[in-house]
């Protein structure tokens, strides 16, 4: 059966190619919104449909499930970095923007325990060094007489307590817990909010 257009009435064009970056950060956002509401087990249909594609699309950027975590959480993991390579960079606001990404995602609370944790057989490689990345941006705003410096592991240590206090049934609950958290260790945190810029 032939569908004929009323005049009035246009197919959207098919941009082809040149939608495919466009598409693939829809997917990104939308994801990192379903896994928040959901969790990491939630249909990747339901991510499709939020971003506006079709779930061809989803696959042809993301051929499973794994492929689009690690592609949030590289996000999270790339504006934490931009944050502390910004020329007006200082510690608190970078705590404000980690704090942000660490109430919108379990998974990303999961990257920052692998390090706590350690290095084992069962955390993936890529866990390992996203939560390495994080590490890195952090410590290099980090004054040497900062509480955070006293010992090698003690950032890692305090990002770790904060996020097994991230829990909750709200955004702004896990925020308010996380917030507690950081002021119980004595360390100062900015604005709680993603990086713009």
């Amino acid at each position: 059966m032939t569908q004929h257009l009323v005049p009035d009435e246009r197919r959207p064009a098919n941009e082809g190619r040149k939608a495919a970056p466009r598409n693939r950060a829809a997917l990104v956002s939308a994801a990192r919104e379903i896994y928040a509401e959901h969790g990491l087990d939630a249909p990747l249909s339901a991510i499709a449909r939020r971003a506006g594609v079709g779930q061809g699309v989803l696959y042809r950027h993301f051929p499973d499930r794994a492929a689009l975590v690690i592609a949030v959480l590289e996000e999270n993991v790339r504006q934490i970095e931009r944050a502390a390579a910004a020329d007006d960079a200082e510690l608190p606001r970078v705590l404000g923007v980690l704090t942000w990404h660490q109430t919108e995602s379990a998974a990303f609370v999961s990257v920052l325990h692998a390090d706590v944790a350690g290095s084992n057989s069962r955390t993936p490689a890529y866990v390992l060094a996203l939560s390495q990345r994080v590490e890195r941006a952090l410590r290099g705003l980090l004054p040497d007489d900062h509480p955070l410096a006293a010992e090698a592991d003690d950032l890692m240590i305090a990002v770790g307590m904060v996020s097994g206090a991230v829990t909750g049934p709200t955004r702004e609950h896990r925020e308010r817990r996380a917030l507690a958290a950081w002021r119980l260790l004595g360390v100062e945190v900015g604005p709680v909010r993603p990086f713009e810029g």
